[in-house]
């Protein structure tokens, strides 16, 4: 299970290794240091997000977007697990994306964030970032997992967390695409991605041109949003 704020005594371990580069040992100190940047990783991909400053700057390229990422099956050892959800700001109660994710520590030092989809009508998971406890009526077993769609974030020199979909496995038929693609970078504070899907010529047929969606934590605003969201009301 990730906090929802790293102690700062975390982040500054974690930080140290990274400068010593090549004097990080094997063993318990570089486990150690693994399972910390999947907590921190976990902790700052934890929240409601929004792109609506990059899409007031740029409403021809951008939308206004919000996505929320709770964990969920706290209890269990082979996590953390996220739910997560997308949905356009215009229609919060009907989600275009609805994703678990799984975040686990590689043996060459990279976080894999494995994709699994939800059984049945996704529909009926909708709005269950307010209630995460929900998911105890669901088990990892019944959920199928996205091959190919798993994104390997390496941590950066600036702290952040980078990283993508390897090669064209990932297998997308939206608008006659082929496969898609993703990118992210992570920061506390927000992230980018780039969600966008090719044909078999390799053109892109979906997704964002001009670059990845901004999405800006919402800090604060999660209590609000369940209680407006309770009262019917809409962003």
């Amino acid at each position: 299970m990730c906090s929802r704020r790293p102690p700062v005594t975390t982040l500054l371990v974690s930080l140290a290794v990274l400068l010593s580069g090549g004097c990080r040992t094997p063993g318990p100190t570089a486990a150690s240091s693994a399972a910390d940047d999947v907590r921190t990783l976990c902790a700052w991909m934890t929240g409601p997000f929004s792109s609506a400053a990059q899409a007031a700057a740029d409403p021809e390229h951008y939308r206004d977007i919000r996505l929320h990422m709770v964990p969920i099956w706290p209890g269990r050892a082979d996590g953390p697990w996220l739910y997560v959800e997308q949905a356009a700001a215009t229609a919060l109660d009907r989600p275009y994306r609805q994703r678990v994710y799984r975040l686990r520590a590689r043996p060459d030092g990279a976080i894999e964030s494995a994709v699994y989809t939800l059984p049945g009508d996704p529909r009926v998971w909708a709005g269950a970032w307010r209630e995460p406890e929900r998911f105890a009526a669901l088990r990892p077993e019944e959920l199928q997992p996205r091959t190919g769609c798993a994104l390997v974030l390496r941590r950066q020199p600036d702290g952040s967390f980078r990283g993508s979909t390897v090669g064209t496995g990932c297998e997308s038929t939206l608008q006659g695409a082929r496969y898609a693609t993703s990118e992210a970078t992570i920061w506390p504070d927000r992230m980018v991605t780039w969600d966008r899907g090719f044909d078999a010529e390799g053109r892109q047929v979906w997704g964002a041109e001009k670059g990845g969606y901004e999405f800006r934590k919402e800090e604060g605003s999660e209590a609000r949003r369940h209680e407006g969201t309770k009262q019917g009301l809409r962003d």
